[in-house]
């Protein structure tokens, strides 16, 4: 009877449904729950991912589909790009925007470029031309927008190899632009920046505990995005040196500055820029500091 009871307490556990996504997105997502303190275990052939955190089911899925998937609650919530929801025209909660790509901490844009022959200097003279790319529908509400009449046609892949035999232009995503130049192209305008978005199904936002429960997802991938390049450092210094120490040292917000059993010592503890601890350090010692200790960062709140 025991055993019947904890087995139908455990089909009633609330379940939070999440897409992660597959692809070139994959690692950095996977990398990006650790630091916020869930870890996916993922088979070599498999979509499902198993959370160490048992309120969580989750499946790898092409973001390219997840806003469709999230609008139509077979998802709860799920990480994609603001381009792919623009290009499904999906209606979801926007609950995060979380900037981070695959090879850089920053947005990717999707521009429209021709080759470096090309006579087309702007978005104006491709009216009544081809243009390929993977976001017809982007390209559309672009050209649109710009009041151009032009041919957009889907690309299912090798879209730089197209012009100009093949079309005029082509829309492509880049995250620096070096792809696009390395294949002789010249890009004459940005159509859509882009980023990293958690979505959430608006019915799931309704359920109080699913939104409790993507409310504190959100929280801790934003605190972990904070955290990237940043280290904490902790020090003590002579308090008749303490304010020319702090000259020396920037910082996010407030260094926090604590009593010692020694009260001629303060203890000073504050977050910087990874990059500035080395230049930094040698500068704090010389002001005065002892005991310093530089420690990593997975999430930094404010």
């Amino acid at each position: 009877m025991t055993n019947t009871k904890s087995a139908k307490a455990e089909e009633k556990s609330p379940v939070l449904k999440l897409g992660l996504p597959k692809g070139s997105l994959q690692e950095a997502t996977l990398s990006l729950f650790r630091k916020a303190g869930f870890s996916f275990a993922i088979g070599s052939r498999s979509y499902t991912a198993s959370c160490d955190d048992p309120e969580i089911s989750a499946i790898l899925i092409r973001a390219q589909e997840m806003s469709r998937y999230v609008e139509e609650g077979i998802f709860d919530l799920g990480l994609t790009g603001l381009d792919w929801i623009k290009e499904n025209h999906s209606k979801v909660h926007e609950v995060e925007d979380l900037v981070y790509a695959k090879a850089s901490m920053r947005p990717v844009r999707w521009v429209l470029a021709v080759p470096e022959s090309s006579p087309f200097e702007t978005v104006k003279d491709l009216k009544g031309k081809r243009i390929a790319t993977e976001v017809v529908n982007i390209t559309r509400d672009y050209l649109a927008a710009n009041k151009v009449k032009a041919d957009v046609e889907f690309s299912w892949g090798a879209t730089e190899a197209k012009a100009p035999d093949l079309v005029d232009a082509i829309v492509e995503v880049t995250e620096t632009g070096n792809s696009l130049r390395a294949n002789k192209y010249r890009i004459i305008d940005t159509v859509l920046e882009s980023w990293t978005k958690l979505i959430a199904n608006p019915k799931a936002m309704r359920d109080p505990w699913k939104k409790a429960k993507i409310e504190n997802i959100a929280l801790l991938l934003k605190a972990a995005i904070e955290a990237e390049g940043k280290v904490g450092l902790k020090m003590n210094v002579e308090r008749r040196k303490l304010e020319a120490l702090l000259k020396v040292l920037p910082a996010l917000t407030s260094p926090t500055v604590s009593n010692l059993t020694d009260e001629k010592f303060v203890a000073l503890e504050t977050v910087i820029q990874e990059s500035l601890a080395k230049r930094l350090i040698p500068d704090l010692k010389r002001a005065g500091a002892t005991g310093i200790i530089e420690y990593p960062l997975n999430k930094v709140i404010y």
